[in-house]
């Protein structure tokens, strides 16, 4: 689905977007969905930490009877807050 977007550009800035997109045989529009897409990169998708495990064999550890406390060493904060 497409969201309607209003942008601003100064009329040098348009002049040579419009010309660029020209060269490229494409529209204004969609030579900034372009360049956006490509700063943006591809959508970032939430994975869970808990789907590294069970991939494997572990060769004999015991990552099943520790994974909470691992994932919590993982996602503890880095830094301890001090107390005032």
């Amino acid at each position: 689905m497409m969201a309607r977007t209003q942008i601003n550009l100064d009329s040098e800035l348009q002049r040579r977007a419009r010309e660029k997109a020209g060269s490229l045989g494409i529209s204004l529009a969609e030579y900034v969905r372009r360049l956006v897409d490509r700063d943006l990169g591809a959508p970032r998708i939430a994975i869970s930490p808990l789907s590294l495990f069970d991939l494997g064999s572990s060769g004999g550890s015991n990552v099943a009877r520790n994974k909470k406390a691992m994932l919590g060493e993982v996602f503890a904060p880095r830094h301890k807050k001090t107390r005032r």
